[in-house]
């Protein structure tokens, strides 16, 4: 099939392990399509499996090419594939398999959406893993649903961005736990109540809450049952919450790991082209200015997204 350009870990560490190389260009088996990467996003996940921090990856699965979802057109189709053909402008969220930070990425044809028709290729790409993990947290783990109210901690960054504004658009009334240079930016997103995490405590100003969706962990998820109404959910994407707390107010309480779902990224699609849901994306940077990306997201935990273009 002839090479591309990928951006690979041989070992874990800093920025300085990444390294731009040249691979062959993956095949697509019968039930994934090739698709020619215009852009993927860097997620908190990249850099703790570039650092080792991620458990799931062990040294044995190096070298790996990086990036977890991407936007781009279909190169070519697995001879199973029927509802994709070449040239079809499409988004994903990658299994552990294939990674997109490359030119190229073969992908399962389910895993795939449309990609929306109002959001250029950086912007579709900031959507896959962001979108998926707010979408599964709060609807398919959390139950939420329209009138309860959900606090979602970390409402600033690249899930907690997407979480407002699908929670806004079921019905939800969402608190928000943020730092100060943000608060603005969450209201401009729909939340309802704002807690500047800097300078409040948000268990003095919040109460009766449905669902909790933690995307801190630590001492903000132990605080956070003083919030939570008798009979309430508490989802995390980290640590798992305490079993015997969860017994004591009768909640729901657990964690997750997102998986990749072509039809749910489909119905965010729709939100997105409706004009009810908006990613914001903060930089671009080129395929060989990855390690300066990672930094970026990495020293500030920026609000919205960082992408890469690539072709």
């Amino acid at each position: 099939m002839g090479k591309m350009k990928a951006v690979c870990i041989h070992s874990f560490g800093g920025p300085e392990v990444l390294k731009l190389e040249s691979v062959e260009i993956p095949e697509p088996k019968d039930d994934e399509v090739l698709v020619k990467v215009h852009a993927a996003s860097v997620n908190p996940v990249d850099y703790k499996i570039r650092a080792g921090q991620y458990p799931p990856v062990k040294q044995q699965q190096l070298p790996k090419v990086l990036g977890r979802d991407v936007s781009g057109t279909i190169e070519r189709c697995g001879r199973a594939v029927r509802n994709f053909s070449q040239g079809d402008p499409v988004y994903a969220m990658l299994d552990a398999g294939s990674g997109g930070y490359a030119e190229y990425a073969t992908i399962k044809a389910d895993m795939c959406s449309r990609k929306p028709e109002r959001l250029d290729y950086p912007s579709a790409a900031a959507i896959p893993l962001a979108g998926l993990t707010a979408w599964q947290g709060l609807f398919d783990q959390g139950n939420l649903h329209a009138g309860q109210r959900v606090l979602i901690h970390g409402g600033a960054g690249g899930v907690g961005h997407l979480a407002i504004q699908f929670a806004k658009v079921k019905g939800a009334t969402v608190c928000t736990t943020v730092s100060s240079e943000d608060v603005e930016f969450v209201r401009s997103l729909g939340a309802d109540e704002v807690v500047d995490y800097k300078t409040e405590r948000f268990e003095e100003k919040l109460h009766d809450v449905d669902l909790v969706f933690d995307l801190v962990a630590g001492d903000t998820q132990e605080r956070s049952w003083a919030v939570l109404k008798d009979g309430g959910t508490m989802i995390s994407t980290l640590a798992k919450p305490s079993e015997s707390k969860a017994r004591e107010h009768h909640a729901v309480a657990t964690n997750y790991v997102a998986h990749p779902d072509g039809a749910e990224l489909a119905e965010i699609g729709r939100l997105i082209d409706e004009g009810k849901v908006r990613p914001c994306v903060i930089a671009s940077y080129p395929l060989d200015h990855v390690a300066e990306a990672q930094r970026r997201l990495e020293r500030e935990h920026a609000h919205g997204k960082v992408v890469l273009e690539i072709g």
